[in-house]
């Protein structure tokens, strides 16, 4: 089969397509034939080995996979054979076929085609475990998405819109901001102009944001922070900017106002059935039209190097897709 391995730290780009033999499933283990892989920043770091946690080497990144049974191990009903799944792992999803344990596979909904499958776990169960659980959101609410044209910024915009927010997109180039607004933001705004903050206080007559919705860190936090309206909830999700901000705390106490960390797979590590329910209300959503997880971009898994050098150099637009057996 197809592979892709990271024999070595380093730049993504490098990667390559390598042959290896097929898996082989053991007892409680399914081979899935994967049709997509979805690759996030985190997959990135990984090949660099600037990760908080390393991978041993050697390793097939990609952490978020959608295909079909193809065949099962020991202890489980052939049933399962033909089944059309999606599974989150910590690696191994660059590759035509893998074996996993069959209790991490998810049902596909037929609405949802491998591709959104692919790119839907992480970013999906992520914002909406944030604007639930963390920022409690209201219909009515307004939220500021930083980072807005990346995936987990698009999957954030696509959630809070389900919820019933109006949503402010920031990004940074105005190819970004147009796929911000297409993916269904209501207004947006440039912060990488020093002034933004003005744009925004005219897009909400100087009233603030409830919730503001935070994967990027660095400089923008702050302005952030500082954007909220009173009782306001800032959403902390990941640090793409590189730095991690320093805020000071009289802001929470004169705008009485929360700082939350979103740490859904923390969440679900420590309490496995609390992504029960928000898997259960995400696939309904795509069942009902209510979100549209579809990924901006698809690529061959001969482009998955590069793919991951572009996440990695704030390049890419919504959530990349590798089709691994198109």
């Amino acid at each position: 089969m197809r592979v892709i391995r990271c024999v070595n730290y380093g730049e993504p780009r490098t990667l390559a397509v390598e042959e290896a033999p097929e898996p082989v499933p053991g007892p409680g283990e399914v081979l899935l034939a994967v049709e997509a892989a979805g690759l996030g920043y985190v997959d990135a770091l990984f090949v660099r080995g600037t990760y908080q946690v390393k991978l041993p080497l050697p390793f097939v990144p990609g952490s978020e996979v959608a295909g079909t049974i193809e065949a099962v191990g020991e202890g489980l009903p052939g049933e399962l054979i033909g089944n059309r799944v999606m599974a989150l792992l910590s690696r191994g999803a660059l590759a035509e076929k893998l074996v996993l344990p069959a209790a991490m596979c998810s049902t596909i909904p037929d609405e949802m085609s491998a591709e959104a499958a692919a790119g839907f776990l992480v970013s999906y169960c992520t914002a909406l475990y944030g604007f639930e659980n963390c920022g409690k959101l209201q219909p009515g609410e307004t939220v500021l998405v930083l980072g807005a044209a990346g995936g987990v910024g698009m999957a954030a915009i696509d959630v809070a819109k389900a919820m019933g927010a109006r949503v402010i997109a920031a990004a940074s180039s105005a190819e970004k901001r147009a796929a911000a607004k297409a993916h269904g933001a209501d207004e947006v705004l440039d912060y990488s102009d020093p002034e933004w903050r003005k744009a925004l206080d005219a897009l909400t007559g100087k009233r603030g944001v409830n919730v503001v919705y935070d994967p990027v860190g660095g400089a923008y936090s702050e302005t952030a922070f500082r954007c909220l309206a009173p009782g306001g909830r800032h959403l902390v999700v990941g640090f793409a900017n590189g730095e991690i901000p320093k805020l000071p705390l009289n802001l929470a106490l004169l705008k009485r106002a929360s700082l939350v960390g979103v740490d859904w797979g923390g969440e679900i590590r420590a309490n496995p059935k609390a992504n029960i329910p928000l898997m259960k209300k995400l696939t309904q959503w795509v069942v009902e039209g209510k979100i549209h997880p579809e990924p901006t971009a698809t690529f061959p898994l001969e482009q998955a190097g590069n793919v991951l050098q572009g996440l990695l150099e704030r390049k890419s637009i919504g959530k990349p897709v590798i089709q691994v057996n198109a």
